[in-house]
């Protein structure tokens, strides 16, 4: 499953999410509206704002499997500026922006299982 990270956008970590999946974390100083635009042009889907304080805006993308997922695989961009907030701290040190704006979180579906072998 591809997800499309927006040009601007620069890793900050990625985290175990569970099941075998993990947490993608990228920050970009591009406004949260236009990153919305961003991925509602890539993936094809509007999304949905789950939150309008602080706003987040997720787009799942495939199908939520319980049993061997932690996360619905998909796309979550937060505003973390809202509310007079100077954004997300950069975590490495000293490093240009000292702060995001936008934080860009990425879950991809776990990775495949191979099916038993057959006897």
């Amino acid at each position: 499953m591809f997800f499309p990270v927006h040009p601007t956008s620069q890793f900050l970590a990625a985290f175990d999410a569970g099941r075998g999946q993990r947490y993608l974390l990228y920050g970009t100083t591009v406004g949260f509206a236009d990153i919305v635009a961003f991925y509602r042009a890539q993936l094809g889907d509007k999304g949905d704002l789950v939150f309008r304080e602080p706003p987040t805006h997720m787009f799942e993308v495939g199908k939520f499997r319980e049993e061997t997922m932690a996360f619905p695989p998909g796309v979550t961009v937060k505003d973390w500026t809202w509310g007079g907030s100077q954004g997300y701290p950069n975590p490495k040190a000293g490093a240009q922006p000292a702060r995001y704006p936008t934080i860009i979180m990425i879950v991809p579906p776990p990775p495949a299982t191979a099916a038993p072998a057959r006897r």
